[in-house]
């Protein structure tokens, strides 16, 4: 067995974004994407992850260097035929204007099945995979994610999914452990009428109804909700004041992933990953964060029973 867990994160993208400091304006050039978020925070609760992403172009060559760089994540990459996507985005007003961006051309099949054998080779020595989507849905096709679920999941490997549209139904098709869904996307889905908590919650078990052991809504300012072990709970973390909301989800689910990875309770696992996603938002890093703020924190969270 290699590393606890694999995240698929089949087309990641270079970040750049401008800041303005006291002594002018700065740059800063990132790996980004929510695959790439979900194994750094991986790593920042300890845990070993292994990315299996696909990059191409003068973007991918960056991106590749700076993902070789994060601290804890072992990288496989295979080159791509079509560029990496990416995006350009201006903070020194105080908040996030995009100037520019590209969700990268959809990936070629020969590209995808390159990837698809590193990813299954990682996946089978790993007690969880995480499959992460793509920047844009064209980018991947759904049906590898039901293939590497289905394959993954026959094999005795615990996947968590983290996506929505098309590419969740392919995995709830193939088989899937886990899902982290966000209430907006079971709305955009046409899974939930509404964001009421009865609609959410008949949305998320008819998820478990497709085979999925346990399930978690993330509901922007308000406390997640969860469905397991025949249980229906809201999820409170912690008050903190945000500082910038994106990436909170990302990190649920890292958190998730990383705790059943290593044999924790589903408990244990909704704990961390609110943890992770409350202090996530404290934060301008997206997917970052300290292990013993985290660890702090878990005894904050209330799990509260519903109906």
């Amino acid at each position: 067995m290699s590393d606890p867990v694999m995240v698929f994160a089949p087309a990641p993208i270079l970040t750049v974004t401008i800041e303005q400091q006291t002594s002018g304006p700065e740059l800063h050039v990132h790996p980004g994407g929510q695959g790439v978020w979900q194994a750094r925070m991986i790593a920042a609760l300890g845990v070993p992850v292994t990315l299996c992403a696909a990059v191409g172009g003068e973007t991918g060559e960056v991106l590749e260097r700076s993902l070789a760089a994060e601290q804890g994540v072992r990288l496989r990459a295979v080159p791509r035929s079509t560029g990496t996507g990416w995006y350009v985005h201006d903070r020194r007003e105080g908040s996030r204007s995009s100037i520019a961006d590209h969700p990268g051309q959809p990936l070629e099949r020969h590209d995808l099945d390159e990837l698809y054998s590193v990813a299954l080779t990682e996946g089978l020595r790993a007690p969880v995979a995480v499959l992460s989507g793509p920047q844009s849905p064209e980018v991947v096709d759904p049906a590898v994610y039901q293939r590497l679920a289905a394959d993954l999941t026959s094999n005795g490997v615990r996947v968590v999914a983290d996506l929505s549209g098309d590419h969740l139904s392919a995995v709830l098709e193939g088989g899937v452990f886990f899902v982290k869904v966000s209430h907006e996307e079971l709305i955009d889905d046409g899974r939930a009428a509404d964001d009421s908590v009865d609609e959410l919650l008949a949305a998320g078990r008819k998820l478990a109804e497709s085979g999925a052991a346990g399930v978690l809504i993330s509901r922007a300012g308000d406390p997640a909700l969860a469905l397991f072990e025949e249980r229906a709970v809201e999820v409170e973390p912690p008050p903190l004041r945000v500082t910038e909301h994106r990436g909170a989800g990302d990190s649920m689910t890292a958190g998730v992933a990383a705790v059943l990875a290593q044999g924790g309770s589903f408990e244990d696992a909704l704990r961390t990953g609110a943890a992770a996603g409350a202090l996530n938002v404290t934060r301008h890093g997206l997917g970052t964060g300290r292990a013993e703020a985290i660890r702090e924190l878990f005894g904050r969270v209330r799990l509260d029973d519903l109906r």
